[in-house]
């Protein structure tokens, strides 16, 4: 009798183990997945953070009110950096060892990229998504780093084209950020310029968080430029492009895409008109132009509908959209290997009408670069040349 029962014992321990889940990845439970972004969600490059948190939350509300994937729901944890990448460094430990997350996404600003990415990697936590274009993530491949939009080399690479093409510009000065998302931008133009046998004949910097650019604007007059291209943010781009236009400084101004196009448009108001702006994602004005602008305008309507549309959101929706897209080709078993191999066996990542691609040693989705221009109402008009 004794026997008998050890043997039922040992067969409903063993039935018991079968029922449990296996060993779940960090940030997947049974009815969740947990992301987590550090962005500056404060301070004066807040647009950027908020505007690609807004994006996010609304592809992850848009598959949560579907059902979620295969029975979860993805949350998203956001911690403000300011900007800072100190800030970002302790945001990304406390979201990656305190609170559990799967991945980090969504995060603003090459100088916080360069200083979490190693965390990142580090620790083998997938790091989607970063709103920057800096060449480090790219190059040399970094299995654990997935990106989305263009390059800054592939941006400035179509700045000088037009403007020496299009144009017939031949005299062009820089204005940066002095630090790695600057130099990163510089790298790009000096590389463009070198390949048509140019070189700049004017630089000015400034410092990252502060609108001091009147000195950079001073040393930039002296070179007598017919374009100024901007490697910055919203509000020292716009202090810039102000005061030129007070002294009279008659150039072309271009900006990054970085440079976050609503709120430098409504910084500069009527001195917006001209100002040229590349972009790395679809129009997000048009819902007829694209599929993909659709749905990203339906959703964020869902989330909020005093939303307003821009680039920075629809960036944010197509990082949301990429991790639903891999998750729902995968099995329960959620895992950060699992969901990098995905990436990179699958090679292609539909978004509707938009087509992602990754490689063994491309961690980069799309190459498109677009231009914009601030029109004389301060709204944007996308053009393929400039006139």
């Amino acid at each position: 009798m004794f026997f008998f029962k050890q043997v039922l014992f040992f067969i409903f321990c063993i039935c018991f183990l079968y029922s449990l889940p296996s060993q779940a990845e960090t940030g997947v439970t049974h009815n969740a997945i947990v992301f987590g972004q550090t962005a500056a969600l404060g301070g004066p490059a807040s647009e950027l953070g908020l505007g690609m948190n807004l994006g996010i939350r609304a592809a992850f509300k848009e598959a949560n009110d579907q059902g979620g994937l295969h029975g979860r729901t993805l949350e998203l944890k956001a911690l403000d950096d300011g900007y800072e990448p100190e800030r970002a460094i302790d945001n990304t430990k406390k979201l990656i060892h305190d609170e559990g997350i799967f991945a980090l996404i969504g995060g603003v600003g090459t100088p916080t990229a360069n200083a979490i990415q190693p965390i990142t990697s580090q620790e083998k936590v997938p790091f989607i998504g970063p709103f920057t274009g800096a060449e480090f993530l790219r190059s040399p491949f970094k299995r654990y780093v997935l990106n989305i939009r263009g390059s800054y080399w592939q941006e400035t690479e179509e700045w000088i084209e037009r403007l020496t093409v299009d144009l017939g510009i031949d005299r062009i000065a820089i204005m940066y950020q002095d630090d790695s998302y600057g130099r990163a931008g510089l790298s790009g133009v000096v590389r463009a310029l070198e390949k048509r046998n140019m070189e700049l004949v004017g630089e000015g910097t400034y410092k990252r968080n502060t609108t001091a650019v009147k000195s950079s604007l001073l040393q930039i007059r002296k070179s007598d430029p017919e374009a100024v291209v901007m490697i910055g943010a919203y509000e020292p781009c716009a202090a810039f492009i102000n005061l030129a236009k007070k002294i009279g400084l008659k150039t072309v101004f271009v900006n990054i895409s970085f440079v976050g196009s609503k709120a430098l448009a409504e910084s500069l108001g009527s001195a917006g008109e001209g100002v040229i702006i590349s972009q790395v994602v679809p129009f997000p004005f048009d819902a007829s132009s694209s599929t993909l602008v659709k749905n990203y305008q339906q959703a964020l309507k869902a989330l909020n509908p005093m939303a307003e549309y821009g680039f920075v959101s629809l960036e944010g929706y197509m990082v949301g959209r990429f991790v639903i897209e891999v998750l729902q080709g995968m099995d329960q078993d959620v895992s950060r290997e699992g969901f990098l191999d995905a990436v990179y066996d699958r090679k292609t990542i539909r978004l509707d009408d938009v087509l992602l691609t990754f490689g063994p040693d491309d961690n980069q989705g799309m190459d498109n670069v677009f231009l914009t221009v601030i029109n004389s109402h301060g709204d944007f008009e996308p053009v393929e040349r400039l006139k």
